[in-house]
């Protein structure tokens, strides 16, 4: 199965978006992360008053689609979308069991609002107006690969173009010891069937033996620090502009391979 990448979205600490990162991700320069805190992003589709009361999660997924579809040219609304998430939204996870735990169990109505794992899906399509399908998925540390496939899948039944859109975010004390995820992260890539003008790379599955880890050490704790960070190592051979093949980690400790090549 291949595609074409026709524009990618970003938001990591120190990489807000994808044409600020590029000089990091193709190697021009070493990746540094700030110390002071990261402010969430603001997705400019959302009124005020939803960014107000959308999750972290949510802001991520957002920021990272509207990044990648507004460079990509193609409508929202003409693009079939999958979301991959890990863990979603563990902060509202963890605030609604502890209301369940205690007398009154009383349960805000916007964390349960908030609380199902296709709520950025949902956020997306309403306020894109991307009313073509949303599929939302997880499979733990491998939900980058898991997400890739479905989109490959999606275009070889027929889809012109595909939105991907891969996030996580730290969870609270004490989810965090079972599931230590350390910084937020978002991804989101175009994918077409069909080559244009625009095109930043082509990619097709592929076999793999090893996982691919990135050579700046900093880069690559970032990569390990967030499931969606996994799929680092091919936005960089995408800002490269390299032909090479970059082997991701799938469900129980599989490599799937991706090779990259100019469009």
């Amino acid at each position: 199965m291949s595609a074409f990448v026709q524009a990618v979205g970003l938001f990591a600490p120190g990489l807000p978006n994808w044409s600020t990162s590029l000089a990091t991700l193709n190697g021009e320069q070493l990746y540094a992360a700030s110390d002071a805190g990261i402010a969430p992003p603001q997705p400019q589709l959302l009124p005020p008053n939803e960014r107000r009361r959308a999750p972290l999660s949510v802001l991520l997924a957002l920021h990272a689609a509207e990044d990648a579809v507004q460079r990509s040219g193609i409508a929202a609304g003409d693009l079939p979308s999958v979301f991959g998430s890990s863990d979603a939204e563990m902060a509202i996870i963890h605030r609604i069991s502890s209301a369940l735990a205690e007398p009154a169990r009383s349960v805000s109505p916007t964390d349960f609002h908030n609380s199902v794992h296709n709520a950025a899906a949902g956020y997306w399509g309403i306020a894109a107006r991307a009313t073509r399908s949303a599929t939302t998925l997880a499979a733990f540390d491998g939900t980058c690969v898991a997400a890739l496939q479905e989109s490959f899948a999606l275009l070889a039944d027929g889809e012109r173009a595909v939105l991907l859109v891969l996030y996580d975010v730290p969870p609270p004390v004490p989810l965090y010891e079972k599931r230590p995820i350390e910084v937020p992260v978002a991804v989101a890539l175009v994918l077409s069937r069909e080559s244009s003008t625009a095109s930043l790379a082509s990619v097709r599955l592929d076999r793999a033996d090893t996982e691919t880890q990135l050579p700046d050490p900093t880069l690559e704790r970032l990569r390990r620090a967030n499931p969606a960070a996994r799929v680092l190592p091919l936005l960089c051979a995408i800002a490269r502009g390299s032909e090479e093949l970059v082997g991701l980690r799938a469900q129980s400790g599989r490599i799937v391979g991706v090779r990259v090549s100019r469009p």
